[in-house]
């Protein structure tokens, strides 16, 4: 074996930690002497021992003049946990191969610059791109003081999200909405705006998939009109977070604290709407959101589109046209005037559902590519 396919077990090993691990990245690490694979490890819980903890203890004495691979770069200062870089130069190890360097403002290289003062051999940038994708709400959330934000919609050959009438249930084949839940449990929240809530009633709730936990629920609703027989209510009161303006009628918010579900009220915008610089780092900071995943509406995906804060879009497309000046599309707010400001995108991934097809791009930012030093 080599290093990418070291490096890529290392990865698998740290995407245990999905959603445990928050406000910490997802790590994985594996020591390996003479050819063999001698420990491994992962951080399994915020708060708890890091992954290279578990590897250098399974592999002992065994770890003295070996190489240890981990998916980010290890840390270099005390926190709820002893600094792993002088855990790594008491053991021995020889070599450290690193996916990334982290951009945590305690560590950002010092791990790195530490552990070549002692003498170890340190290589940077070993799947880099998987590293960086696998930690994607956490770097999110380190640089831009937000989560990742995923935008997710059906739409028809002709782009549209519910015809003339309103109608939209459902666009795409059982495939494509077996597929989305797997997505959605990926996700450490689930987005969607008061307009959706009143034509749709959903649940946004996991059924497909991983179901051993359920994503927080969040409602962009400015003036509090969530039904309080909605769905999200009745069924899932404590896993939802109401967004509402400042100066929303406060009964309003008493009545649907009263259910059970948490409302946060958020200054507006010139625009009369829910801040949304506010409410991401409310979600990021309060509920260390990293991963949000927005399903709807157009109101609320055109106002991100327009912030340039949709990262990544998943859209599925039916082999169906509705035509029409009337039928809805997938975004809405201002928009751009002149093509040289639409947001550009990068394909990411193509796949069949059944007979729709998934459709996944990426938003590349400068940002995004940690500078080695």
């Amino acid at each position: 074996m080599n290093d990418t396919e070291y490096m890529q077990r290392a990865l698998e090993l740290a995407s245990r930690g999905r959603h445990a691990t928050r406000p910490n990245p997802m790590v994985g690490a594996v020591v390996v002497r003479d050819g063999h694979v001698v420990g491994e490890g992962w951080h399994q819980q915020a708060g708890g021992p890091h992954a290279e903890v578990f590897a250098l203890h399974a592999a002992g004495e065994r770890a003295r003049g070996a190489t240890l691979y981990v998916t980010l770069e290890p840390c270099s200062h005390t926190g709820k946990t002893p600094p792993c870089a002088d855990l790594i130069i008491r053991c021995g190890i020889q070599r450290v191969v690193c996916a990334m360097q982290d951009p945590f403002g305690e560590v950002n290289g010092e791990g790195i610059r530490r552990l070549q003062a002692a003498g170890i051999r340190v290589t940077v940038g070993v799947l880099e791109k998987d590293a960086r994708y696998l930690n994607r709400g956490y770097l999110s959330v380190i640089q831009r003081h937000r989560p990742y934000i995923v935008g997710k919609w059906a739409m028809t050959l002709d782009g549209k999200t519910a015809t003339a009438g309103g109608e939209s249930q459902w666009i795409t084949g059982t495939s494509s909405r077996i597929d989305a839940h797997r997505l959605r449990a990926r996700a450490d929240a689930v987005a969607v705006g008061i307009g959706t809530v009143l034509a749709d009633n959903p649940r946004l709730t996991v059924r497909h998939g991983d179901t051993s936990r359920q994503p927080l629920c969040v409602v962009w609703d400015t003036y509090a009109r969530i039904p309080l027989l909605s769905r999200l209510l009745q069924e899932r009161a404590e896993e939802i977070v109401v967004l509402v303006g400042r100066e929303c009628n406060p009964d309003k918010q008493a009545a649907i604290r009263a259910t059970g579900a948490t409302v946060v009220a958020l200054p507006l915008s010139a625009a009369g709407r829910i801040d949304t610089e506010s409410a991401l780092q409310a979600l990021a900071t309060k509920w260390a959101v990293q991963v949000l995943m927005v399903e709807g509406g157009a109101a609320l995906l055109g106002e991100l589109l327009d912030w340039d804060c949709l990262d990544e879009i998943v859209t599925y497309i039916a082999p169906t046209a509705f035509g029409g000046t009337e039928a809805k599309g997938a975004t809405a707010g201002k928009g751009v005037i002149r093509l040289a400001e639409a947001r550009r995108y990068t394909i990411a991934d193509i796949a069949r559902c059944g007979s729709d097809v998934r459709l996944t791009y990426t938003r590349a930012r400068e940002e995004d590519i940690c500078s080695q030093d």
